[in-house]
């Protein structure tokens, strides 16, 4: 909940002129909701993708103030579900989570799942429990292979705007304990699947990050606010 139009409109400009050129690395950006049609105005004829923040769990109907995947298709390609902040300030649990990611496959946009577990969590050694009872409400509700044409994000919790970051060992240890539990039902749907990082990633860490080999990219909070910021880790992306 950062910017207002003039600046939603300035940053996706300078964002899609900065990855211009970048190959074989794919760039979304999820603003504010009052802001996506600007953006998508401004990202026009550009490689830049648009996503929505949330998304609503029902298709319609009387609920004031939400957002459907049918409304947010018009505009968007993705659209996250499940980050810590819906998750840690509206209560959203797992099941909500999993029906958010239906909610939006069923209008062809690409959930991209977040999954992570808190301070406490982790050192109660819990997090590949917290992590794996996220990504099982998907699972039963909709099917391994739904996880074809989805993003899994992992951010820990304790990470994320605390300048605090996972080292790239811990992350890649978390990602890989995702792509295994995928596995276990499609090895297939798992090596394909897009895993991104979503921990304080900096200009100054991306390039480590990403060489992890089960790290693809990174879902980027604070420094996506800063176009120099957010292009640089864009071009740490580049194989």
């Amino acid at each position: 909940m950062n910017g207002n139009r003039v600046g939603a409109r300035k940053l996706a400009a300078g964002v899609a002129e900065g990855v211009s050129g970048l190959n074989g690395v794919e760039v979304a950006v999820c603003p504010p909701y009052v802001h996506i049609p600007d953006v998508v105005e401004v990202l026009s004829g550009t490689t830049v993708l648009v996503g929505g923040q949330d998304v609503a769990k029902e298709p319609n109907g009387a609920y004031t103030g939400e957002v459907s995947a049918a409304m947010l298709k018009e505009f968007c390609r993705y659209v996250i579900v499940g980050h810590s902040e819906r998750r840690q300030y509206y209560c959203e649990d797992d099941e909500m989570v999993a029906a958010k990611f239906a909610a939006a496959q069923s209008e062809g946009l690409v959930p991209i799942l977040c999954v992570g577990e808190t301070l406490d969590e982790r050192e109660a050694g819990r997090t590949e429990q917290v992590v794996r009872a996220q990504l099982d409400a998907v699972l039963e509700r909709n099917g391994v292979t739904a996880f074809s044409d989805a993003v899994v994000a992992y951010e820990p919790v304790w990470a994320i705007g605390t300048g605090r970051t996972a080292s790239p060992e811990q992350a890649q240890a978390v990602h890989r304990f995702v792509r295994e539990h995928l596995a276990v039902q499609d090895a297939g749907v798992a090596e394909g699947v897009r895993i991104l990082y979503g921990g304080s990633v900096k200009p100054g860490n991306a390039a480590e990050l990403f060489a992890m080999p089960d790290i693809d990219g990174g879902l980027i909070g604070g420094a996506s606010l800063v176009v120099e910021d957010f292009v640089s880790i864009c071009c740490s992306a580049q194989v």
